[in-house]
């Protein structure tokens, strides 16, 4: 975990799920500009194509959603069903509503089980908020699209990378932070994650 600035450790539900809902809401933008043609093109992820990306955007989903209704996540998920190539987008997009729904159930900031340990549901939100908004990042750039993550949300998720985001994280979840000229919050963001904007 970077020591760069001082990070919080908490923050209010309402405004968790607020940045939760933003990000769901870019990358729900990006995945319009897929098609079929385009699920072989492969991503920032050198080990992924699009097709590969949106099936783990789908199990990312699922337990965010499991974790609100069900105040744990299991870690070893069973593969959910394959997409066919017209029904990913679409998939992802049904996904998302059932996240949002789910989520703007939680009233409270209890704590949910993930594997051994335990995470609020604030901090939750806050983490899959990043992977979501990187994600529709990487779609973006898959696509051609290349749509920066908005300035407003970047600035808020960077708050959170340095707490959400450890060396355990790294480098299989996000790469280590890359060097390079910034230009403003997405690029911050997307450099500390180890992706080049």
């Amino acid at each position: 975990m970077s020591t760069t600035r001082s990070a919080p450790s908490h923050a209010p539900l309402h405004q968790a799920l607020e940045l939760l809902e933003r990000s769901i809401g870019y990358t729900r933008v990006q995945l319009q500009v897929v098609t079929p043609a385009m699920l072989c093109r492969p991503t920032p992820c050198a080990r992924w194509s699009l097709a590969t990306l949106l099936d783990h955007m789908a199990d990312s989903l699922d337990a965010l959603t499991d974790a609100a209704d069900l105040r744990s996540v299991t870690l070893a998920m069973t593969p959910g069903p394959a997409f066919s190539a017209v029904g990913a987008v679409e998939a992802l997009r049904e996904r998302a509503c059932a996240l949002l729904g789910a989520w703007s159930a939680v009233a409270n900031d209890d704590d949910v089980a993930i594997g051994d340990r335990a995470l609020s549901s604030s901090l939750l939100a806050c983490a899959g908020a990043l992977e979501v908004a990187v994600h529709g990042w990487d779609v973006s750039q898959s696509t051609g699209a290349r749509e920066p993550i908005p300035a407003a949300l970047a600035r808020d998720l960077l708050t959170w990378a340095d707490v959400l985001v450890t060396d355990d994280d790294r480098p299989a979840r996000f790469d280590y932070p890359l060097d390079g000229p910034s230009v403003g919050p997405s690029s911050r963001l997307l450099l500390m994650l180890g992706r080049e904007p």
